[in-house]
């Protein structure tokens, strides 16, 4: 992002240099101040009427809760970042109409301008989330009668009048009821939506006139239909989407129409858990023109195929014929950049892969601030699980303040890593995008002295310590490696990620480097937890008191084995560490599953003996190297048999752990090492 500001500010600086920010094409806002103004509808009042050329109007990363009105041509509202630059409000339409003629106002973005352009931006009309129930309404608009708001009616992040040629790219809409864009201009409405995210109720994408959406992702929570068309007015006009993918709510229909209309999709792809039924219409008294035209091609469903979205394209068009002007009649063509959507000359590409919904949960559950939480409603994550209405509320309501963010359990660094491999397999930019806001969530989280704690931005309790206990400081370390090294499928990572990286980095291995535990003045190995301020070890949970770590620090030393031309210290570190682990092994004994039937659990883990037994203790006494074991009192036991059955079986006391690290890996470095 800096890079683009940078490449960005110079063009600016090229060709408006001398001018007045009234004079100047781009005009900036900001929140905070820092920009020419702090509110949009401001920066667009601030504009001439009459101009024939295109104007920006640049908005910082925020949130601006206002209605925004464009009633001027040739006006361009460029964001930041759509996952952060965000315009909201939260009015029902009935609402508006109560007091009001017409739509204009109803939407969070409201358009009457022509030859507008908006990038970079989400625009949200949260009514319906932040008004679960009825109500009712006295209307002065229709003579005083009583109305019942419904919180999942019609209410509309963007709504058009007699707008032309809209393009629309790298945008989110959300809404929690119908018509959540609707560009509505059947006589010559020209609309192009690229890379968006749309998500809402029923007819929730509902153009009128000749729309394109290409790459774009739609999210249903309604069964009656997801897209709907207008095409009344004129013969050829089209709503054709390409490219794109459909999920939501079990049993969400694709899509319907009351009036004539036209339905292209091409190389489209489906949640399996979309219905079994194909865009229809709904009887009224509108008498239909043209009959029936929904086309399809090369469509694919997860889990399976529905024989309706069979390739029937009409007769004399060829998938060949496709191209962008061809949607607009070859009166407009708002990708002047490449005449057809596919990137192999006159063809449109195969689908390149079925729709990942794993990944797609995963933008549900990321936080405003990139990170994400490892369970919700106090049960662990599961995104193969397809949220209710109500759950998803739920789980939106904690966006924003993002407290249950965390590198706990392997939260956030798993996401990152899944969503590069995900975008790598579907091309699917946002799934780039969230991947990348993890990683600022990681870089943010970091302590200036190297460490993570275990959640970020909640420091209550243990939660504010550095935290190597399962792996969660580690993962992250691996994590920022491989972005800097272009290696486990983060190649795909902005390069612009690598410096910052390589930073952390540096300063994580310092970190681990200082909290290495010494004997006598030997080092050994690490603890599950550390002070965040004073670097000294320290007790999470009750039945994890301050000990040497036989599992975390065998993660420690492999990540430091990682690591290119490793420095004398972090040689002498491995070294040490492994030493320990050869000291305090337990042989003779293995840790086993046993039937218990006097046991509330009825089962129970005991220590056998064994010839061939090989383990390491969870803990160890930091200064004596015997281990140890604790329950819920936090008291210290010798044994194992000494701690309640519900401890005893609920946590991992032994493991073989180094095995692998001790036999195979660390001759394998020290052989590395010597070659170098």
């Amino acid at each position: 992002m800096r890079t683009i500001k940078k490449i960005f500010f110079v063009f600016t600086a090229i060709f408006f240099a001398g001018l007045n920010v009234f004079a100047q094409k781009q005009i900036t806002v900001a929140a905070d101040g820092s920009g020419n103004f702090k509110s949009i509808q401001e920066a667009i009042n601030s504009l001439p009427a009459d101009a024939k050329e295109q104007r920006i109007i640049f908005i910082k990363n925020g949130t601006y809760n206002e209605k925004i009105f464009i009633d001027k041509d040739f006006i361009t509202l460029k964001g930041e970042d759509p996952g952060i630059t965000i315009v909201t409000i939260a009015q029902a339409r009935d609402e508006w109409r109560c007091d009001n003629k017409d739509d204009y106002g109803t939407a969070t973005l409201n358009l009457k301008g022509s030859d507008i352009t908006l990038e970079n931006l989400s625009f949200i009309n949260s009514y319906g989330k932040d008004n679960t129930k009825e109500k009712t309404m006295i209307c002065a608009n229709d003579s005083g009668k009583t109305k019942t708001i419904r919180p999942y009616g019609h209410q509309m992040a963007l709504r058009s009048f007699a707008t032309t040629r809209l393009i629309v790219k790298n945008c989110i809409f959300r809404a929690y009821g119908g018509d959540t864009v609707s560009p509505w201009n059947t006589d010559n409405g020209m609309f192009y939506f690229k890379d968006c995210t749309m998500e809402g109720g029923v007819d929730f994408y509902c153009p009128r006139g000749w729309a394109l959406a290409d790459n774009c992702t739609f999210i249903c929570h309604d069964k009656n239909a997801a897209i709907w068309h207008d095409g009344s007015k004129f013969e050829k006009s089209k709503t054709v989407l390409i490219n794109c993918r459909f999920t939501g709510d079990d049993d969400f229909k694709l899509g319907r129409y009351h009036r004539d209309a036209q339905f292209y999709l091409l190389n489209c792809c489906f949640a399996e858990n979309m219905a079994d039924a194909d865009i229809y219409l709904v009887p009224t008294s509108n008498t239909l023109l043209w009959g029936r035209r929904i086309y399809y091609y090369n469509c694919k469903k997860e889990g399976g195929d529905y024989a309706w979205y069979k390739n029937n394209l009409p007769a004399g068009f060829g998938i060949n014929d496709f191209n962008v002007p061809w949607v607009y009649d070859y009166k407009w063509n708002p990708a002047p950049d490449k005449n057809v959507t596919a990137e192999t000359g006159n063809e449109v590409a195969a689908v390149k892969n079925i729709i990942d919904s794993i990944a797609e949960n995963m933008l549900l559950y990321q936080r405003s601030n990139g990170g994400w939480p490892k369970h919700f409603k106090a049960v662990a994550v599961n995104y193969k699980k397809t949220l209710t209405a109500e759950e998803l509320k739920e789980l939106q309501a904690g966006y924003a303040e993002g407290i249950d963010a965390t590198i706990d359990n392997n939260a956030t660094t798993k996401e990152i890593w899944y969503l590069a491999k995900a975008y790598k397999k579907t091309n699917d930019k946002r799934f780039l995008a969230a991947a990348e806001r993890g990683i600022d969530y990681l870089l943010k989280a970091q302590y200036a002295n190297g460490g993570w704690p275990q959640y970020y931005p909640d420091f209550s309790s243990y939660r504010s310590q550095v935290t190597y206990n399962d792996n969660a400081m580690v993962n992250v370390l691996n994590l920022l490696y491989d972005v800097v090294y272009k290696a486990n499928d983060l190649e795909v990572i902005n390069e612009a990620y690598a410096g910052k990286c390589a930073d952390a980095i540096v300063k994580g291995v310092q970190c681990i480097l200082k909290t290495q535990v010494k004997q006598n003045g030997k080092l050994t190995a690490w603890c599950a937890q550390y002070n965040a301020k004073t670097l000294e070890p320290e007790m999470a949970r009750k039945f994890e008191l301050v000990s040497l770590s036989g599992s975390e620090s065998v993660g420690i030393v492999r990540f430091l084995m990682r690591i290119e031309k490793p420095s004398p210290a972090i040689v002498d570190a491995v070294k040490a560490a492994v030493d320990w682990f050869n000291k305090v092994k337990i042989t003779g004994y293995k840790f086993v599953d046993v039937a218990a039937p006097n046991e509330k659990s009825g089962r129970d883990r005991v220590l056998q003996p064994a010839d061939d037994g090989v383990l390491w203790a969870r803990f160890y006494d930091i200064n004596t190297n015997e281990p140890f074991f604790s329950g819920r009192d936090s008291e210290r036991k010798k044994t194992i048999a000494e701690v309640e059955n519900e401890r005893r079986i609920g946590y991992a006391w032994y493991g073989q752990w180094p095995e692998k690290l001790l036999n195979t890996e660390y001759p394998q470095w020290l052989k590395k090492l010597n070659k170098n």
